[in-house]
């Protein structure tokens, strides 16, 4: 479709994806010099509305970026008082002492808060100083220069038919053309993708890895609820081969962020990350927090977690990747939401120093080289090798010992007594073959504290027009009968958090795969863990997916 003829828009800076990272570059470039033209993309249909985190959040990237952000009104209106991590079994628990745990991970002075309302009022600092910023434009293609570098995107494309051609309405967008262009757009991004493959971004860094975050708000009886406290817990159901863990915060008006995260280097293709989630919250301490309450919103996505080592060079010709787009989670602390600030502000100071300088469309040397030697490297060096111990050793030796002591040494002394850890494989290829592993029998949701999935993805409020293409692109239709299903019990049924795939079975007939892309909430687990590595996320139009509230 390369002959359609499109309007362009030129800009300075334009900034693919409205979250955190993107938003801080934005306003850091306005802050740098006010007559910049920048715009933000964001596919959402509003700001927010993709836009899911735990979370807690250290606020040292937004005291960097709007020192005065209290005075602002920012919607940071919860710190944390109480700060728990336990040990889980099935009917109880350990708690560890806050002085063994090394003090990086410490969450006092931190703000329990909704990244979706940060983000929003984000925006609107931004759009004050003169940022523009269009939601619901969903950014489909790269546009590249004559010498290969990115010069802009392709955004707002609607009415396509099902198989990509034009349709009756179709809309063929607009190429917003910019100096530099910014690839923020959250873990496992599409353009960021295409772009860490064509500059070969990764060749020298280790595999990204990834978990599977899945969250609900619930509102709570005020007898259950202390506003300010934050619980991290590992154990069950998981048991302690298999690294992931919950986390539960207590915010402002009674309401409770509930969530697990599971580690997507799961070896049993049979294991339901969304039914581990369910079965947690029936644990005696969970239960009696949520007992008498309602959830009010449910959400995933994936979460980076490969850390230091996996960060891809992250400018490349005519642009550079922000945020969790090049993989800046905290993974013990559970944070990235400070590292994705600081990422925007040093990709903005690096490009407001080439465009002073009458450059475009090179490569923001000085961006890559801050990122890790920065606020964001000495963030994630101290906690890189947490991940690859947890893999090889379980997360209670590995884990909390091994990577306890790492970070430990690391914060007194400086160094690591274990250099630098490697991940081995991805988490697509850490998926054996079912017949090693014994199916898991989950017990069936009550529907009080625990519910079926179909069920739990309408409180993500999400939406596809049904008659465009679908966005989960199977490079071979075939596979997931012909090899994931003998192979591997087709895992898809299980790793997506919203029912997309399915395996029906019809009497007479052969096993069909079907995709039901409407559920999807674009959390890109399909994306990561499939274990042929068949499915690739792309983005759909613009405004679809989830409409998260305050996530």
């Amino acid at each position: 479709m390369s002959d359609i003829e499109r309007e362009s828009m030129e800009c300075d800076v334009v900034i693919v994806g409205a979250g955190p990272a993107g938003l801080s570059a934005a306003i850091r470039l306005k802050q740098l010099d006010s007559d910049l033209n920048v715009v933000v993309l964001e596919k959402g249909s509003e700001i927010g509305a993709h836009i899911l985190s735990g979370a807690v959040l250290d606020p040292a990237g937004l005291d960097r970026l709007i020192p005065d952000w209290k005075a602002k009104g920012a919607p940071l209106n919860t710190k944390v008082k109480v700060d728990n991590f336990y040990l889980m079994g099935e009917g109880g628990q350990l708690r560890v002492p806050n002085k063994l745990m090394p003090p990086l991970m410490n969450n006092h002075g931190n703000y329990i808060v909704s990244m979706g309302n940060v983000c929003r009022w984000m925006a609107e600092q931004a759009e004050e100083m003169g940022v523009e910023i269009f939601p619901g434009m969903a950014c489909s293609e790269l546009v590249f220069g004559d010498n290969g570098e990115v010069k802009g995107v392709v955004a707002g494309e609607f009415g396509k038919n099902p198989d990509g051609t034009p349709g009756d309405a179709y809309e063929p967008g607009m190429e917003l053309l910019g100096k530099y262009v910014f690839l923020s757009e959250g873990v496992r991004g599409s353009l960021s993708k295409e772009v860490i493959a064509k500059y070969d971004l990764a060749a020298n860094s280790d595999v990204p890895k990834f978990g599977i975050g899945m969250k609900e708000i619930w509102e709570v009886k005020p007898e259950n609820h202390n506003e300010g406290e934050v619980t991290h817990s590992m154990g069950w159901p998981l048991g302690f081969k298999q690294s992931g863990g919950s986390f539960m915060y207590h915010l402002e008006n009674n309401q409770v962020y509930i969530g697990y995260i599971i580690d997507l280097n799961y070896k049993n293709p049979h294991l339901y990350p969304y039914m581990e989630f369910q079965r947690f919250k029936h644990h005696p301490r969970i239960a009696k927090v949520l007992e008498g309450g309602k959830r009010v919103a449910y959400g995933a996505r994936a979460v980076t977690k490969g850390g230091f080592q996996s960060i891809p060079q992250s400018a490349f010709p005519g642009g550079a990747l922000l945020g969790c787009s090049s993989g800046l989670v905290n993974l013990p602390r559970i944070k990235g939401n400070h590292n994705a600030m600081h990422s925007g502000i040093a990709a903005a100071e690096a490009a407001y120093k080439a465009l002073s300088a009458g450059r475009s469309g090179d490569v923001l040397e000085d961006y890559d080289a801050e990122l890790r030697t920065g606020p964001v490297g000495k963030d994630l060096k101290k906690v890189r090798n947490v991940a690859p111990l947890n893999a090889k050793y379980g997360p209670v030796i590995g884990g909390l010992m091994l990577g306890g002591l790492d970070m430990w040494c690391q914060s007194i002394f400086k160094f690591s007594p274990f250099g630098t850890v490697k991940h081995g494989k991805t988490d697509a290829q850490a998926t054996e073959e079912a017949s090693k592993h014994k199916p898991i029998d989950y017990p069936k949701p009550d529907g009080v504290l625990s519910f079926d999935r179909l069920t739990n993805v309408s409180f993500a409020a999400t939406n596809h027009e049904e008659s465009q293409p679908c966005h989960l692109q199977l490079k071979d239709p075939s596979i997931p009968i012909s090899v994931n299903l003998p192979k591997f019990d087709e895992p898809a049924q299980r790793y997506c958090p919203a029912g997309v795939y399915e395996v029906v079975r019809e009497e007479g007939a052969e096993p069909r795969f079907v995709v039901n892309f409407q559920n999807c909430v674009h959390c890109k687990t399909c994306d990561i863990k499939d274990p042929s590595q068949n499915i690739n996320w792309v983005t759909p139009q613009g405004g679809d997916g989830p409409n998260y509230p305050n996530m």
